[in-house]
């Protein structure tokens, strides 16, 4: 038997097993040498995302809308509308959600989680042993797309270098909108063209640097508590989109809308500057086991020091 994706869920204060959609197609994909030709050869590619993507805009998509929700225990009462009033799975899997039903954990010094998902962080990412595989990473010139440059115009490397991430990995049973975990001012997006591999731990055991090789946004956000911020949503297989729904430029929220993924799993990674953040011990904990923490958005992240 494959081996299964446990995780640390963090209201039970349990290890479960991930109920994985499309298991049988990723293991295929990821752990055969037959299925990674495939996904050298196709499933990296946009093409393949858009033609996915297209199917689940078609009205008859909406079909699997009742049987995914059965299947994976989602609860329809915290939807902003009823399941039967979405007219594609697209429209259904970037779902807004009631208010209420993700609750902003308060405090000025307190940072919260950007998405639903599981959770990994990192007090000091350079002290990292690794994110899912053992002594694997990457740089920060890397994942912020200044691998290329001279070393002295790495200018957000050096800004973050020493600092503090958390690697949020969304599956597809998850809420899909990302949101802000400060208060602050956010630039204008910038976007790293790229590959769209998976990104479920199948994969990411296989090949840790699919997250700097995938299609990317990065934003800075500006904030009196927390100093600059970076935000790089990823993109994945399946995702046809990530989109951008605040307006740069103009002050936020900690728990205000940044945007969305449509179908498919994805990820967003936050990075704070060094000594801005002290995350909460139980993530910290099961972090540095290789344990990925399960928590919603807006619940308790850290707080700055």
């Amino acid at each position: 038997m494959a081996e299964p994706i446990r995780f640390y869920n963090r209201y039970t204060r349990k290890i479960e097993a991930e109920k994985m959609y499309g298991e049988r197609w990723v293991r295929m994909a990821y752990e055969n040498p037959v299925g990674r030709f495939f996904v050298w050869a196709m499933a990296r590619r946009a093409a393949f995302s858009r033609y996915y993507g297209t199917k689940m805009n078609k009205r008859v998509s909406a079909l699997r809308i009742l049987p995914f929700i059965a299947q994976y225990d989602i609860n329809p009462d915290e939807f902003a509308k009823s399941p039967f009033d979405y007219k594609t799975f697209n429209e259904f899997f970037f779902r807004a959600l009631k208010p209420e039903c993700r609750p902003i954990a308060a405090g000025e010094k307190v940072a919260v989680f950007p998405a639903d998902g599981r959770h990994l962080a990192f007090q000091d990412v350079a002290q990292a042993p690794g994110f899912y595989v053992k002594g694997v990473t990457f740089t920060l010139a890397e994942l912020l797309g200044e691998a290329s440059l001279p070393a002295d115009q790495q200018t957000l490397a050096k800004t973050f270098t020493g600092g503090a991430m958390v690697i949020s990995r969304l599956c597809p049973v998850d809420y899909h909108r990302f949101h802000f975990p400060v208060s602050g001012l956010p630039a204008e997006s910038r976007r790293i063209d790229g590959w769209l591999y998976s990104v479920s731990p199948v994969a990411l055991r296989r090949n840790l640097r699919y997250l700097i090789a995938n299609k990317r946004e990065i934003t800075l956000i500006d904030s009196p508590q927390f100093g600059q911020v970076a935000m790089i949503e990823i993109g994945a297989t399946n995702v046809g989109s990530i989109s951008q729904t605040f307006v740069p430029g103009r002050e936020v929220k900690k728990g205000d809308e940044k945007g969305m993924f449509a179908f498919g799993g994805s990820c967003v990674v936050t990075v704070f500057q060094r000594g801005r953040i002290r995350f909460d011990a139980d993530v910290l904990q099961q972090s540095a086991e290789h344990m990925e923490t399960f928590a919603r958005m807006g619940d308790r992240l850290g707080e700055a020091p």
